[in-house]
């Protein structure tokens, strides 16, 4: 009688589950082992469903990067040092005075692109597709990377109020919440999101170059849209970026614990 060999599918420890399983939609970058943080956040709901792992870092994220207590510093202790709130305020007047109409078009366009109707769209696309492919933690990533970063700025901006520049300003929003740059934070957590994906499953290095470069001339045409339309100050824009950074590399932690949780 013959016998024959099958061979079991591959087994990866870290992944939790076989190749054979895997889902179609693969990005390395979700599934590492988290860190100690991540490994007390995976185990801190006990034995429940992984969704609360996911739950719960979502909200620790959102009360970790609400900027309220940087924007009082800024607002109340560093534009009081001699020197910072001219410095400050002198960039947005230097960009009023240059204005020109293609200059206008563009840092228009630079709004857009990382306004409340572009960015909702490519993070609800990257979700359907995930779905479709039943990769549950990648669907959340965009969708909440972005709205932390939403919710935080909604808050600070409920507490920290700063006069947007004393310039001619190209856009009708509230005059005292300036603080930080929302359209510069959410640019980075979408795109620098979206780069973070793709680099991670895209092994072709000059690729993961120009995707990289990609993501951090965005964030930079944006954050210079809005000063140059009299929005923000640079101090604005600098709060931005780290509630962008902070809210992505949470979403990163978020989802790893979730699936360390699973595992």
């Amino acid at each position: 009688m013959s016998t024959q060999t099958v061979s079991s599918p591959r087994y990866s420890p870290a992944r939790g589950h076989s190749d054979a399983n895997r889902p179609a939609l693969d990005f390395p970058v979700l599934d590492k082992e988290p860190g100690s943080i991540g490994r007390r956040l995976a185990a801190l709901p006990g034995e429940r469903h992984p969704v609360w792992t996911y739950v719960l870092g979502v909200l620790f994220a959102f009360v970790a990067i609400a900027s309220i207590v940087a924007g009082l510093a800024v607002t109340r202790v560093l534009l009081h040092v001699h020197g910072v709130a001219g410095a400050d305020e002198s960039l947005i007047g230097f960009f009023a005075r240059h204005r020109s109409a293609g200059l206008t078009d563009a840092s228009l366009v630079g709004s857009i692109m990382a306004g409340g109707v572009v960015l909702p769209i490519i993070a609800a696309a990257a979700a359907l597709i995930a779905v479709a492919a039943k990769h549950w933690r990648l669907a959340g990533f965009l969708l909440f990377a972005l709205a932390i970063e939403s919710a935080s700025y909604r808050t600070t901006t409920l507490f920290v109020h700063r006069h947007r520049p004393e310039v001619h300003r190209l856009e009708k929003l509230p005059v005292d919440a300036s603080y930080p740059s929302g359209h510069t934070a959410a640019s980075i957590a979408v795109y620098c999101g979206l780069a973070l994906l793709l680099t991670s499953r895209i092994k072709n290095r000059a690729a993961q170059i120009a995707i990289w470069v990609a993501a951090v001339l965005i964030p930079v045409y944006v954050a210079f849209s809005r000063m140059y339309r009299g929005m923000h100050h640079p101090l604005d824009v600098a709060g931005g970026v780290v509630v962008g950074i902070a809210a992505l590399s949470a979403l990163v932690l978020v989802t790893r614990s979730s699936g360390s949780a699973a595992r």
